[in-house]
């Protein structure tokens, strides 16, 4: 299976941005699904342009994710460093208020998917668990 952990992180570019704007697509759908079931829109059409926004907007934080994150690790060639997420998270965030046309949100955003996606990739290293027995 083609995930976007294969391989060194800093290679394959391309691959991942692609891999991530897929997931970004998926999750705006799964979003919008929800969103247009509590918030009915008046009309079929309504719903579709709410569904393709949704998406569409989604799938551009994943690639900007996706390729911030890869040619970060390719400029500090510090492929595995945590600050890679960090910096591929607030570019996402900064895009985020940028659609809303909003600092707050992007300065919000920025630090929040910065954080998390840091944390992650800080898990993922040290093998962290979320869920299940703990080691001991």
């Amino acid at each position: 299976m083609d995930t976007y952990l294969d391989g060194p992180e800093g290679e394959q570019c391309p691959r991942r941005t692609w891999l991530t704007t897929r997931v970004g697509a998926a999750a705006g759908l799964v979003g919008s699904a929800y969103r247009i079931i509590l918030f009915q829109p008046k009309s079929a059409l309504a719903a579709l342009q709410m569904a393709a926004t949704d998406s569409v907007t989604m799938a551009t934080l994943g690639a900007v994710f996706g390729l911030t994150t890869c040619l970060s690790a390719q400029i500090r060639e510090e492929p595995e460093d945590p600050l890679n997420y960090f910096i591929g998270g607030c570019a996402t965030g900064a895009v985020l208020g940028a659609r809303a046309h909003s600092y707050m949100t992007g300065t919000t955003a920025c630090l929040g998917f910065g954080i998390t996606a840091a944390l992650m990739k800080i898990g993922k290293k040290e093998g962290w668990r979320l869920v299940g027995p703990p080691k001991l």
